[in-house]
């Protein structure tokens, strides 16, 4: 049996993933529509519920302005000694001229501020509308682009069919323009070349490993180029190999990793690397005034997973400035490697709850994405519920 090599073995992870529904290609296009179609529903929703406030704003301007008039004549044509036995003793202390004073100096402040909110929401009318008709042409142009990349997903399967059946006509330069495609680089594209013009080389070995249940690991041979050159310093390739599969079963296996003793031996790299690791995020938790042992192993195991020092400071920060219990992370330990943390709490802020809120129902900031959020707000807005009214349990 031939042994391929990692460099080429990469290479061809990489076709074959190209082949099917899996395709990387495939997956980042039909990603992409899902978020250009979640864009195109929120923005809808909050265009719907932009229209009412416009409206609302719209008619109170014209209504502040007609009622005021009409208030301001009545006031003028009142004379107050003509009504001063019945004020005085009904003891009712009111006052024309000054009434007038005061609606004078209020409505025109009042009639502008509403002026004003109407404008603003004007304004936020136009972005909506315009980041809503740029989500419709992207669903568009990606369904372009998905119908485009599926052709070129059948002419490489047809390309890799005769290379296996040993009919292969095909140019070097055809096979090369169309793996440019895939964003293949200019050197992978010459070594895929090959690789299909002279399938004995490798192509057949792998197609049989493959379907002998070898799985295709997906990586780019630039990918494995590094990932080799890392690894060879002190290792042969088949340590490699054994290296590689045990990293790939640690980072699968975290909570496995902590509570494993160390055994102190310095050639066994794996218990010293997630020694290391559970050592420094200790550490850090300290830092910002937790304790690791709040945690269960599973969740302390998805803090190593999504280690973010940065990140983690910085959201420990967010919830002690909103005067958020940081209690809650026991239970809620994502929300620590939340990179949307921020906004979200300043829109259930701006909504109108309270710190108390989130901290009785901090589910919430782990349910939803900014987005989804977002949109949870706004399909309340549009059935006529006040968000500040409904509790966070029912989101």
């Amino acid at each position: 049996m031939k042994i391929l090599s990692i460099e080429v073995k990469g290479l061809l992870d990489k076709l074959y993933n190209l082949r099917g529904e899996d395709s990387v290609i495939l997956r980042k296009l039909n990603k992409e529509r899902e978020e250009a179609l979640e864009t195109q529903e929120r923005t809808k929703n909050e265009k719907t519920v932009l229209l009412a406030e416009i409206d609302k704003l719209t008619n109170e301007e014209a209504t502040l302005e007609k009622e005021g008039n009409r208030l301001l004549e009545v006031l003028s044509s009142i004379d107050k000694k003509e009504f001063a036995t019945v004020l005085d003793r009904l003891s009712i202390d009111f006052d024309p001229e000054y009434i007038n004073s005061k609606v004078s100096k209020l409505l025109p402040e009042t009639i502008e501020k509403v002026g004003n909110e109407n404008k603003k929401a004007s304004e936020k009318l136009e972005n909506v509308e315009q980041e809503m008709n740029n989500a419709i042409t992207k669903v568009e142009e990606l369904g372009i682009r998905k119908d485009e990349a599926i052709s070129n997903q059948s002419k490489l399967n047809e390309y890799i069919d005769l290379a296996l059946s040993g009919n292969i006509n095909i140019t070097r330069d055809e096979i090369t323009v169309l793996l440019g495609k895939f964003d293949f680089s200019e050197s992978e594209q010459r070594e895929a070349a090959k690789i299909l013009m002279f399938p004995e080389d490798a192509l057949y070995e792998y197609d049989m490993n493959l379907k002998g249940g070898e799985k295709a690991s997906g990586k780019t041979i630039t990918e494995v180029l590094v990932e080799a050159k890392q690894e060879s310093t002190n290792e042969d390739i088949d340590e490699v190999k054994q290296s590689a599969k045990e990293k790939e079963e640690i980072s699968n296996t975290f909570e496995r990793i902590i509570e494993e003793n160390v055994s102190g031996d310095k050639d066994d790299k794996k218990d010293v690397s997630a020694l290391s690791g559970k050592e420094k995020l200790e550490a850090l938790l300290k830092e910002v005034k937790l304790d690791a042992k709040d945690f269960s192993a599973q969740n302390f195991a998805k803090l190593l997973e999504h280690y973010d020092e940065k990140l983690l400071k910085k959201n420990v920060d967010v919830l002690k400035n909103n005067k958020i219990d940081t209690k809650i992370l026991k239970e809620n330990v994502e929300i620590l490697y939340d990179e949307e943390l921020k906004e979200k709490i300043e829109k259930l802020l701006d909504i109108g709850k309270e710190p108390r809120d989130i901290c009785l129902v901090p589910s919430v900031l782990v349910k939803y994405d900014l987005k989804g959020l977002n949109n949870t707000i706004n399909v309340l807005q549009i059935s006529g519920l006040d968000p500040k009214k409904v509790p966070l349990m029912a989101y």
